[in-house]
């Protein structure tokens, strides 16, 4: 399944070459093998694209809005280089950056370097320390509620990723708003994404996983309580255009109805 999954990836690297001028000129897209850096205080994580060293997140936790890569893992970068700001760990800092860990394991990801005093970092964690609690999907906090709940939604996705612990805090939200505004029927549609390297190459995600991103929002919401309403699931197969700013094509829609 792996080498299959691994063959599908070069596939869609080698297909649908588009120049690669279209891409905005700070724009940054690639795929790359993710380099820890060490520091006295925390981790820095890194990657080389075209002769550049780029800053991409801290070590964190999962509760973080920018999941640290792995290492033994490529990532896809998709980000916008902001060379305004001093630079972090030596790197050139994208912001905003989104990072998506690609599954086929690569031997060669393994590049560690040593602390260097000049690199030493102020950290304040995202939480206090200690284990999540409750389940994945809904293990955070949802953002304080507005005088009047939303009823549209949208959740963001890695590439070829489905809920992660960052969506804990959004799901929350849409359960509230939910069954505060009585809601007798949800509309769940997963759109499926493609990216623009700035190679000029698009890499386009498997063709499952608009659908298997709406029924997995819906089984949650299901299992979290919410079955006395009508849930009308939907996707779409065929993957949005890519531009060069892509990460907004890979989500999943709720529209709350009553």
């Amino acid at each position: 399944m792996k080498a299959i999954r691994g063959a599908l990836l070069l596939a869609a690297l080698a297909t649908a070459s588009v120049a690669a001028e279209d891409v905005p000129a700070e724009r940054r897209n690639f795929v790359a093998c993710p380099i820890v850096r060490d520091t006295a205080s925390v981790p820095c994580w890194l990657a080389e694209h075209d002769g550049e060293l780029y800053f991409l997140t801290l070590q964190t936790d999962v509760s973080a809005p920018v999941t640290p890569p792995w290492l033994g893992h490529r990532v896809l970068v998709e980000g916008v280089a902001a060379r305004d700001r001093p630079q972090i760990c030596g790197g050139i800092v994208l912001e905003p950056v989104v990072l998506s860990v690609l599954p086929e394991l690569d031997a060669s990801c393994n590049t560690l370097l040593p602390a260097e005093e000049r690199y030493n970092l102020t950290f304040e964690p995202p939480r206090p320390p200690g284990p999540s609690a409750g389940r994945l999907a809904f293990a955070g906090a949802a953002p304080p509620a507005p005088a009047e709940p939303a009823r549209v939604f949208e959740l963001r996705y890695d590439f070829d990723g489905l809920i992660v612990f960052r969506h804990a805090g959004e799901l929350t939200a849409i359960l509230d708003a939910a069954r505060t505004l009585g809601a007798r029927s949800v509309a769940i549609a997963g759109h499926r994404g493609s990216v623009l390297l700035s190679n000029g190459t698009t890499l386009v995600e498997q063709p499952a996983i608009a659908r298997r991103r709406a029924e997995q929002v819906a089984e949650l919401l299901r299992g979290a309580g919410l079955d006395e309403v009508e849930y009308r699931v939907r996707w779409l197969d065929e993957p949005g255009a890519a531009d060069g700013d892509d990460a907004a094509l890979r989500r999943v829609t709720i529209e709350l109805e009553h």
